[in-house]
């Protein structure tokens, strides 16, 4: 990546593998540094909608998403080069392990790896050392020589038992010359609550303030801030703006938004409103029909199985629905496609109707996860897309389809490597939706 530095600094929070705290520190991290007066603008890597909305919180500015697999590499780069605009630290936690995602072409595999490497930034990289101690430098030595591409700039070790225990782990990394940027103790009071989809979304939250207030404190008492500050590089910045990642697929969108429509990324919304949409919210749990004004719906992915009774409900938000897709087009994803079937399951087995635009019926109680990169071939215009167009994205839900229904087929679906997983979603009218959560166009 070449061009003028943004005067952000910036860096990237990884770990050798899930489950090693890293959400915790980024959080703690982030929440520290604006306790400082500093301006932190984040990002999540990956495709990910639960982390970006604590990182918004923790930081008072909207967070993105991004995605060395799903995005051509100057998408990424104008969106990274937007998110330092006028930033003092530019924040990216990684997910999964750092070097995990998927085979394919070198530098578009996913992985916060990748995004390093391209990006030229440092790593602090969060290692759970409960049951090693000096052991964890040979993980840090191993992590810092894999890809000389890839620069870990110090490492934060994690639910340390004691201050004995912590000489020991330091000990040993300064032996490597491995910087060490502060050390957590093991406490559970600062832990995620979390869901079968992740963590509990952050509004949902029940004292998200006071959280974040335990996590600056942690960050302040037990993060080196000054060598973190040190350790960050200059953010390089690609001049312009990105395009949008996905055509607006209106002039006025009407976009479901409530507790149980969250999941759409900010990249999307973005980029339609700088190509001139303008998106008009609405809450199906208050009852409200998407605007009779508006040239699109769009059902963004969320929760609806934990409001599967209320939207049955919602006869005035159902019946607008219907009105509204005599004449205009329609598009849900994941929980919007369900919602826009005949019916969902409940995980106690309650059945409640849904709009029944489209012919498929989904239940919770016979749960079946489905992960993974996915990329699209649309097989009809659609909101999403025109016919023929080729979408990068994702799938992530337990939900099972009980009753296929008889509507065409909305998609081609294949895996993140190319191995064709069959048709996918449906369309009927002007009403298509799928379980596939679009990122980009592919390039």
């Amino acid at each position: 990546m070449s061009s003028a530095s943004s005067g952000a600094k910036g860096l990237i929070v990884a770990a050798p593998r899930s489950g090693s705290g890293k959400t915790t520190v980024t959080l703690a991290l982030i929440a520290a540094m604006r306790r400082r007066r500093l301006t932190v603008k984040t990002a999540k890597s990956g495709p990910d909608y639960i982390d970006p909305a604590f990182h918004a919180a923790a930081s008072g500015r909207p967070g993105i998403n991004l995605d060395s697999w799903a995005m051509p590499p100057e998408l990424v780069e104008a969106l990274v080069g937007e998110a330092a605009a006028g930033a003092d630290l530019l924040v990216i936690e990684s997910s999964m392990g750092l070097f995990d995602g998927i085979a394919g072409e070198p530098g578009r595999r996913g992985a916060g790896a990748d995004l390093a490497a391209r990006l030229g930034l440092p790593v602090l990289l969060v290692m759970d050392v409960s049951g090693q101690s000096q052991s964890a430098a040979a993980v840090a030595h191993g992590f810092a020589t894999l890809d000389p591409a890839v620069r870990i700039g110090g490492v934060i070790p994690n639910r340390v038992a004691s201050e004995r225990h912590l000489t020991q782990v330091a000990d040993a990394m300064e032996r490597i010359g491995m910087p060490v940027a502060g050390a957590l103790m093991r406490d559970q009071t600062v832990a995620l609550p979390e869901r079968h989809l992740g963590l509990v979304q952050a509004r949902e939250h029940g004292d998200l303030e006071a959280l974040l207030e335990r996590l600056a404190d942690l960050g302040e008492n037990q993060l080196n801030l000054d060598r973190i500050l040190d350790l960050a590089a200059p953010v390089d910045a690609r001049a312009g703006a990105a395009g949008a990642p996905l055509r607006p697929p209106g002039q006025r969108i009407a976009l479901a938004e409530d507790a149980a429509f969250t999941f759409v990324y900010p990249h999307l919304v973005n980029g339609w409103r700088r190509d001139g949409a303008e998106i008009v919210p609405f809450s199906p749990l208050a009852d409200e029909a998407p605007p009779p004004d508006c040239d699109v719906c769009w059902l963004p992915g969320g929760y609806p199985e934990l409001h599967a009774g209320a939207l049955a409900a919602a006869t005035n938000f159902r019946d607008g629905l219907t009105r509204f897709a005599e004449r205009r087009p329609v598009h849900g994803e994941c929980g919007g496609f369900m919602v826009l079937g005949q019916g969902i399951e409940d995980a106690d087995g309650h059945t409640h109707a849904m709009t029944g635009l489209l012919g498929h019926a989904t239940s919770f109680a016979r749960r079946k996860m489905n992960l993974g990169y996915r990329q699209a071939r649309l097989l009809a215009d659609c909101p999403a897309g025109s016919a023929g167009t080729v979408l990068r994205g994702h799938e992530f839900h337990y939900a099972t389809v009980t009753d296929p229904g008889g509507d065409d087929p909305l998609a081609e679906i294949a895996d993140g490597t190319g191995k064709a997983l069959g048709l996918s979603g449906g369309r009927r009218g002007l009403v298509s939706g799928t379980f596939f959560h679009a990122i980009a166009r592919a390039g």
